[in-house]
C-alpha cells in the first residue's frame, strides 16, 4: 500500500544510527507526563492484592519493559481526541494484561531471565508463577469494569480471551510440520495483535471518534502488533541475551515454528527439511539459526524481517484515515522506529 503525500514525518527524518531505545523515547516525549502517570498507577496496583501476595506482584510489575501498549493507547487517544483519565486507565489495563501473559509465557518456555532479571518461575517455581499470572489477569479485568461505557470492559475481556486462545493454539501446534505461514499469522494476530488493536481501537472509542477513525485505529493496532510479534520472533533467533536481557532460542527449543522457520520450510529441499527437523528435535539452536540465515531463499530470517517491515508500512498507510496532528504523526514515527529495530536484526 502506497502512502499518500501528507505532512507525515518521513523515515529519513529519524537518524538510522539512533538506538531503538532512544527512538522510542523520542516518540514517547509527546505524552511523557501521561506515561509517567501510567507508570505510577502500575506500581500502585500491588496494594490492591492481599499482603501475602504483594511481594510477588511488586516483582512482576517492577520489571519495566518498552510499554509499547500504553504508548499506543495514549498516542491513539491523542490522535483521535484529547487524552483523558480514561485513556490512562486503558493504558494501565492493557499493560497489566501483557505482564500477565509474560509471566505465563516464561513458565511455558521455562525461561530463566526476563528484562535482565530472573523470571518469576526461576525464583518461585511454576505453580506460584501460574497463579501470579492468573491474579494479574483477574485484576486487569476487574479494573476494566470501572469504565462508564460497559462495552469497553466487555471488549477488554474478549481481548484477554483471544490472547489466551492464541497462546493455546500455538502450544497445541508445537512441532507441527503442517503449520503454514497463514496459520502462524492467525496465531500472532490473536496472541499479540489483538491486544495492540484493542489499545488503539478502545482509545479512539473513549475519544468518541468517528466510526471510520475507530476502524483505522483498530487496523493500525492490529498490524503494528502483528509486526512487533514477528520482530520478537526474529529477535529470539538473531538477538543476544546480553542485549535483550532475556532467555533466547526458547521458541525453537519448545517446537514453536515462527515465521523464519516456516518460510525456510516452505522453500527447503527434502534434505534441508529433514536437517531442520533433526536440529530442532536435538535443540541445536545455533546450527538451526545458521540454517535460517543462509539456507533457502537467501535467508529466511531476512525474508521474515522484510515481511515485518512491509506490514508496518501497511499500518502507516491506515493512518491516512486519521486527521494529521502531532499524536497521529507520532504513531507514524512509532512505525519508523519499529522498522529501524527490524533493520538492526538483518544479517
Amino acid at each position: 500500500m502506497e502512502l499518500s503525500a501528507r505532512s507525515r514525518p518521513k523515515r529519513a527524518d529519524i537518524t538510522a544510527a539512533v538506538p531503538a531505545a532512544s527512538s522510542l523515547a523520542q516518540v514517547a516525549r509527546l505524552i511523557q507526563p501521561h506515561l509517567e502517570e501510567v507508570e505510577a498507577r502500575i506500581a500502585q496496583q500491588a496494594a490492591a492484592f492481599d499482603p501475602a501476595l504483594e511481594g510477588y506482584v511488586v516483582y512482576a510489575l517492577g520489571s519495566r519493559g518498552k510499554r509499547l501498549r500504553p504508548l499506543l493507547a495514549l498516542l491513539a487517544g491523542g490522535a483521535t481526541g484529547q487524552i483523558n483519565s480514561n485513556h490512562v486507565d486503558l493504558a494501565v489495563i492493557v499493560e497489566l494484561i501483557h505482564i500477565a501473559t509474560l509471566v505465563h509465557d516464561d513458565v511455558m518456555d521455562e525461561a530463566e531471565r526476563r528484562r535482565a532479571q530472573p523470571t518469576a518461575n526461576a525464583r518461585w517455581g511454576n505453580s506460584l508463577s501460574v497463579l501470579l499470572g492468573d491474579c494479574l489477569f483477574a485484576h486487569a479485568l476487574t479494573l476494566s469494569t470501572n469504565f462508564e461505557n460497559a462495552d469497553i470492559g466487555r471488549a477488554i475481556a474478549h481481548t484477554a480471551a483471544t490472547v489466551c486462545s492464541g497462546e493455546m493454539i500455538q502450544t497445541q501446534r508445537r512441532f507441527d510440520l503442517t503449520l503454514t505461514v497463514q496459520d502462524y499469522l492467525r496465531i500472532v494476530e490473536m496472541k499479540t495483535g489483538s491486544l495492540f488493536s484493542a489499545a488503539a481501537e478502545l482509545a479512539a472509542i473513549i475519544s468518541e471518534a468517528d466510526p471510520n477513525v475507530i476502524e483505522a485505529s483498530r487496523n493500525f493496532g492490529m498490524q503494528i502488533g502483528t509486526a512487533y510479534q514477528i520482530y520478537d520472533d526474529c529477535l529470539d533467533l538473531a538477538g543476544t541475551e546480553s542485549a535483550t536481557g532475556k532467555t533466547l532460542g526458547t521458541d525453537l527449543r519448545k517446537g514453536k515454528f515462527t515465521l523464519p522457520v516456516l518460510i525456510f520450510l516452505r522453500s527447503a529441499s527434502e534434505f534441508e527439511r529433514e536437517r531442520c527437523c533433526r536440529l530442532v528435535l536435538e535443540e541445536q539452536v545455533e546450527e538451526m539459526i545458521e540454517l535460517l540465515k543462509n539456507g533457502a531463499t537467501d535467508g529466511a530470517l531476512n525474508e521474515s524481517i522484510a515481511a515485518g517491515s512491509d506490514l508496518i508500512r501497511e499500518a502507516q498507510g491506515t493512518l491516512d484515515g486519521i486527521a494529521s496532528n502531532p499524536y497521529a504523526d507520532a504513531l507514524f514515527s512509532l512505525g519508523d522506529t519499529l522498522c529501524d529495530m527490524f533493520d538492526q536484526l538483518r544479517v
